[in-house]
């Protein structure tokens, strides 16, 4: 991965013609995206128009063929998921990558293990189990979380909503720049899809930017900031969410709706947490 010198007061993630071609096929087609700090940003759109493989660029999964890609204004080139995490940016993925025979601190520092001091840990490559349920719990706690007790049972016992929230709080734990979270509510009943849209907002309060992919218009409208909409592969239109209705967003998904200039905006709509 080759970046850059940050910049200051630049966007958190900003990608700039991202094309993808697979064979005749092209899935993205020109696409842009701008995400500030401190902001959720919801990206919407019909099935095919180019939602997943957007965000599997900007979470190393796939190497666009043209465009750019930057983080706090610095240039990346991200060619794997590994890449992506080393510039800051988590994935939690509609379909939990989580161990589900594995306990809750165990899931949470999944490939980041603590190893043990001394030459126990950098020899023998023990693990340092009490430090991970130790740092987990306060995590946990940190995210409103405290109702899951015990963190040595196993991702299996837990709720579909608990399970997210695992999967959440492991990117929160690690993602410094970015979280990207991929359908988090599909599923879910609507306590636990409340749940998840709780912790959103505390992750976005705590000044991380998140990018929330969702077909649930309502808990789109309820949790973002500004609205990317994605369509024939390009985005088509980004607007705060306090000037745009539901049934308009919908409209400019589907085409029923010819987006114009007042439709796109980069501009910040929120002041993030300790900017002055």
């Amino acid at each position: 991965m080759n970046t850059a010198a940050t910049t200051v007061d630049a966007p958190a993630l900003e990608a700039r013609g991202l094309v993808k071609r697979y064979g005749h096929v092209t899935a993205l087609s020109g696409a842009d995206l701008v995400l500030h700090p401190g902001e959720v940003l919801a990206v919407i759109g019909d099935n095919g128009a180019g939602k997943s493989t957007l965000i599997k660029c900007l979470s190393g999964a796939l190497v666009p063929d043209e465009g750019s890609i930057r983080v706090g204004g610095a240039a990346v080139t991200m060619r794997s998921p590994i890449d992506a995490r080393s510039a800051g940016i988590e994935t939690v993925y509609q379909h939990l990558a989580v161990s589900p025979a594995r306990d809750i601190s165990a899931n949470l520092f999944m490939g980041r293990e603590i190893r043990q001091p001394g030459v126990r840990g950098s020899v023998l490559r023990l693990l340092d189990r009490r430090a991970m349920r130790e740092r987990s719990r306060i995590l946990l706690e940190e995210l409103g979380l405290a109702t899951i007790q015990n963190l040595g049972q196993a991702v299996e016992t837990l709720s579909g909503g608990q399970r997210q929230a695992v999967a959440v709080a492991r990117a929160a734990a690690f993602g410094s720049r970015v979280i990207i979270m991929d359908e988090p509510t599909a599923a879910l009943g609507v306590k636990e899809s409340g749940k998840v849209l709780e912790l959103i907002a505390q992750i976005r309060d705590r000044g991380i930017p998140v990018i929330l992919i969702s077909h649930d218009m309502p808990s789109v409208f309820e949790v973002a900031d500004r609205i990317h909409v994605q369509r024939l592969g390009r985005r088509i239109a980004c607007v705060p969410t306090s000037q745009l209705s539901m049934p308009d967003a919908v409209a400019l998904m589907t085409g029923a709706v010819t987006p114009g200039a007042e439709h796109t905006s980069d501009a910040p709509v929120r002041v993030p947490a300790g900017a002055q």
